[in-house]
């Protein structure tokens, strides 16, 4: 990490109490059609999200839910970017995606590209009955016309600044960061 400015905009706790609210939210909406349901996360702090996601839909909605992971890396418009070895992730959808209601998980949507790849990587593999996006943090500043069905926290964050979800599997914590962009 860096030495630049930091806030710290959301503890562990904070972060249990919005998957709660996103489960309520989540099962209130889909009561009737929870059985349709797949969740999918996004490669790689997505993938966290949406085992704890499922976790408390599978309580509340009482049903068997589904659960992939989906590496977008190759479908990304800026992957030549990436470096001279861009790092592909593992792509495991064990369950049919046509017809299902797919829940897209990720940590922070921000420009809506990695959904617009991630909706281009799920064509590859069938066509849902629907799609809805889920994230932890939504923190504006879109380049594509997407949003998210469910947000667990909105946070206005400029164009210099970069929201970074810090995750117990990964990161060895729970914690959402804002932090300056480093020049």
């Amino acid at each position: 990490m860096d030495a630049s400015p930091v806030r710290s905009l959301m503890n562990a706790e904070d972060i249990r109490n919005c998957l709660e609210r996103l489960a309520d939210e989540i099962s209130s909406r889909h009561a009737a059609d929870g059985a349709q349901l797949a969740l999918i996360g996004i490669q790689r702090r997505g993938v966290y999200l949406a085992r704890r996601l499922g976790r408390l839909l599978r309580q509340r909605l009482d049903i068997s839910l589904p659960e992939g992971v989906l590496d977008i890396n190759l479908y990304r418009d800026d992957w030549t970017t990436l470096g001279p070895r861009a790092v592909v992730g593992r792509t495991a959808l064990n369950f049919a995606v046509q017809g299902r209601i797919i829940l897209l998980v990720d940590d922070v949507l921000y420009t809506g590209r990695t959904v617009r790849a991630a909706m281009e990587a799920l064509a590859d593999y069938g066509r849902p009955r629907k799609m809805e996006r889920v994230v932890l943090a939504d923190r504006g500043g879109r380049e594509l016309p997407i949003h998210a069905d469910y947000a667990a926290e909105r946070i206005m964050a400029g164009p210099d600044e970069r929201v970074d979800v810090l995750l117990d599997e990964q990161d060895g914590r729970d914690e959402v960061l804002l932090r300056k962009k480093t020049p």
